[in-house]
């Protein structure tokens, strides 16, 4: 099992150091190699992705990714900046399919801004293609109008577009995982204005028909918007595009009370996948220990499930920070009255606790 760490900028280096701790705390043989990504790359190398770490994750059964970006480079070409690492991994590793639960933990019930009766016991997944939409779709640039409200004035573009096999192979897997969940796929678009998602909407409809069993439901993103924070536990499995999937599961993870507790995957074809918190790099924080590593490490253990085929270890991890947030142990990010605060290092070695311990509760 080959695993490519690329900590990378901010809190990255010190959230994704917490998980290889409890990755190595566990019972397995890794084979683990780390390289440079996103600022701190293109410091050492003028690019922030590097062929050698494009070639690293390439290889590699699965990549363990921090977070990437700082301000500092926001005056760099676009093409140079930390996120565009990202873009270029999902790109070239053919990452179609994006994972974000977002789970209310039942000791974290009270930090959200949500009533306690709205986001108890709340499991939603929203499924976000990954690799086409408006992110990725050409032509895209600035130019010159010739036509429009001010031609002759300066404009910019972006190109929203989907294939019919992009749209049928993310609908196929929402299916899928609904149906080992609650049935259920809630299909977002914005069928009533943009052609592409009228379209979307046309596909999704059809391969729902293969999946007789799972209930299909559509709703357009600024309705699901406004749902998730009026009656979220209506949701199970949310499909949607690019852009609308990025914007709907920051909000989605906010409902738990903090987007430092929520992990990510994204998985190509052959599973193998990229994992990564679902919040940033931070870098107001950097370099006090006070970041949260739950994430990254509930990150780890979804790599176990999906890409290394280790559900047991995995149970394993999750089942150790259910054991740690019951024991009242919080960063500053969902401490409350009556908890006790602790950083990114007493987080990790409260987790590696409770794994090393033979029987684990919570």
């Amino acid at each position: 099992m080959k695993i490519a760490v690329l900590p990378g900028d901010g809190i990255g280096t010190e959230i994704v150091a917490e998980a290889i701790r409890v990755l190595d705390t566990l019972d397995l043989s890794f084979e683990m190699e780390s390289a440079l990504v996103g600022g701190a790359a293109y410091e050492a190398h003028g690019h922030p992705l590097p062929e050698a770490t494009l070639k690293l994750a390439k290889e590699a059964d699965a990549v363990l990714f921090g977070a990437v970006g700082d301000w500092k480079y926001d005056k760099l070409e676009r093409s140079l900046r930390p996120e565009q690492a990202i873009l270029g991994l999902r790109k070239n590793l053919g990452l179609f399919a994006n994972f974000r639960p977002a789970i209310c933990y039942e000791q974290l019930v009270g930090a959200s801004s949500l009533k306690p009766e709205l986001i108890a016991g709340l499991d939603i997944l929203i499924i976000r293609e990954l690799t086409g939409d408006i992110y990725f779709g050409q032509p895209r640039g600035r130019r010159t109008a010739v036509d429009g409200h001010f031609p002759g004035a300066e404009e910019a573009f972006d190109t929203m577009r989907y294939s019919r096999p992009e749209v049928e192979r993310i609908a196929h897997v929402a299916f899928q995982a609904a149906r080992k969940r609650s049935k259920r796929v809630t299909s977002v678009d914005k069928a009533n204005v943009l052609e592409t998602f009228q379209f979307w909407k046309d596909i999704v409809t059809e391969v729902g028909k293969e999946y007789p069993d799972v209930e299909l439901d559509h709703m357009y993103v600024d309705n699901a918007a406004m749902q998730l924070v009026k009656a979220p536990k209506k949701f199970d499995v949310v499909v949607t595009g690019n852009m609308f999937g990025d914007i709907l599961s920051d909000e989605a993870a906010m409902l738990t009370g903090s987007i430092g507790m929520l992990p990510s995957a994204s998985l190509n074809a052959g599973n193998q996948g990229l994992y990564e918190p679902s919040h940033g790099s931070a870098p107001d924080i950097a370099g006090k220990g006070v970041a949260n590593p739950l994430a990254t490490i509930l990150s780890a253990a979804m790599m176990l499930r999906f890409s290394l085929n280790q559900p047991e270890a995995a149970d394993r991890i999750e089942s150790a920070v259910k054991h740690v947030l019951a024991q009242g142990l919080r960063t500053a990010d969902i401490w409350s009255a009556g908890t006790t605060k602790v950083g990114t290092r007493e987080m990790g070695d409260a987790v590696v606790a409770a794994i090393t311990k033979k029987t684990i509760t919570g």
